[in-house]
């Protein structure tokens, strides 16, 4: 076997699909590992780490992932399922990228929330106005536990 086939993908799209790979690096909770061409079948859950391949060029090409799976199928695939990726030539455009990303999902999740306790408020406020004492609720009946019939 010459090469590895390495597939990096998320729920929404397909990363990376290298089908002339010499080596792959990874991490997963017992540490570094090296994939090269004829390794053994596995899967392993991989932590939050950088993947890294060398194509057969001997280009290196880098893949940041928020943990996932990787399974080694036939010693020459490799795939990876990730939540989220971001792929980089090399490792400072990478970090500043992943760090980018990073800055703009806590933004928006601080819009979110505000956004959340915005919508909160006003609904107890509505809330309070129809439970006010002596309040008009027009066309809103009063159960009084009668019968209805």
């Amino acid at each position: 076997m010459s090469a590895l086939h390495l597939l990096i993908s998320t729920p929404a799209r397909i990363l990376i699909d290298a089908p002339d790979v010499a080596a792959v690096r990874a991490e997963d909770d017992s540490g570094s590992f090296g994939l090269r061409p004829g390794h053994a079948d596995l899967v392993t859950a991989l932590a939050p780490s950088v993947v890294r391949w060398r194509a057969a060029d001997g280009r290196t090409r880098y893949c940041a992932v928020l943990g996932g799976v990787l399974i080694v199928e036939g010693g020459n695939r490799v795939r990876i399922a990730c939540r989220r990726g971001v792929v980089g030539d090399g490792l400072v455009a990478l970090e500043s990228e992943v760090r980018e990303r990073h800055e703009a999902e806590a933004e928006s999740g601080r819009r979110a929330r505000t956004e959340q306790m915005r919508l909160h408020a006003q609904a107890v406020r509505q809330l309070m106005r129809y439970l006010r004492p002596g309040a008009h609720h027009a066309g809103m009946g009063v159960y009084d536990g009668g019968d209805d019939g």
